[in-house]
């Protein structure tokens, strides 16, 4: 309820409503392409570069949305805090939940573009569903920190979102994680959407994007330790958030 709640007021008074869950992740992947594939001439093992970007972009949105929408979620929901008392895990929860219905247009777009260019998906693609599990909890334990900490600290609400954009061209979603030097990859494995984003290519793409053990590692075990240590915090903090909100 709280989930459909948040996709009704997100897009609420747009001109052309939930469409521009497909319009930003496509105007997104044209732009990376030019930039990225024809200026900047970076490699596309054997994939055509949309696909590429697109296959990059579909984790990264719903990690995105998710922890940019549940970072503010109690923040705007301050009036039902304080009025009603109910698990407050429910609100941040409720926004990771309702970035998945982007993902699920954005994923139908990417089947799209695979039928045009003719990439098929390998046996790979029986595990997407870990990797995807994988993506909602890096989202979830990011937002869920992100959440708590908003509501003593305002700054969060202006310095997630400068770090998303950031993060966008930090993170390989604009180009293969392939080109990264060797001396600097376990470096860069720091970033947990690194492996969660190589996951989601290797699955969708096959052998034409080898999944690196490092990054998956490295993505696995950071995103169990934020999602544990954010519900702790959660749950810790929770208890003064009528107070302080």
């Amino acid at each position: 309820m709280l989930a459909w709640r948040d996709i009704s007021v997100r897009y609420r008074q747009t001109l052309i409503g939930i469409a521009w869950a497909a319009l930003r992740p496509l105007i997104a992947t044209v732009v990376f392409s030019v930039v990225f594939g024809r200026i900047g001439k970076f490699p596309s093992p054997g994939i055509p570069y949309p696909v590429l970007v697109l296959s990059g972009m579909l984790p990264w949105q719903l990690f995105s949305s998710a922890l940019s929408e549940s970072g503010r979620s109690l923040v705007t929901n301050a009036n039902l805090i304080t009025k009603v008392y109910f698990p407050r895990l429910l609100i941040p929860g409720s926004s990771v939940i309702a970035s998945l219905i982007d993902f699920a247009i954005s994923a139908v777009m990417l089947v799209g573009l695979m039928l045009y260019f003719g990439a098929a998906p390998g046996w790979q693609i029986v595990c997407l569903p870990a990797f995807i599990v994988l993506a909602l909890m890096t989202s979830a334990g990011a937002g869920i920190w992100s959440a708590a900490l908003s509501v003593r600290y305002r700054d969060f609400l202006v310095v997630v979102p400068f770090l998303l954009q950031l993060g966008l061209y930090l993170s390989p979603v604009g180009f293969s994680s392939s080109v990264v030097p060797a001396e600097w990859r376990l470096l860069y494995s720091l970033n947990p959407m690194v492996g969660v984003i190589d996951g989601f290519r290797w699955c969708l793409l096959g052998g034409n994007v080898p999944l690196q053990p490092l990054p998956l590692a490295a993505s696995a075990v950071l995103s169990l330790f934020v999602f544990v240590t954010g519900v702790r915090y959660f749950r810790k903090a929770e208890r003064e958030f009528a107070d302080v909100i």
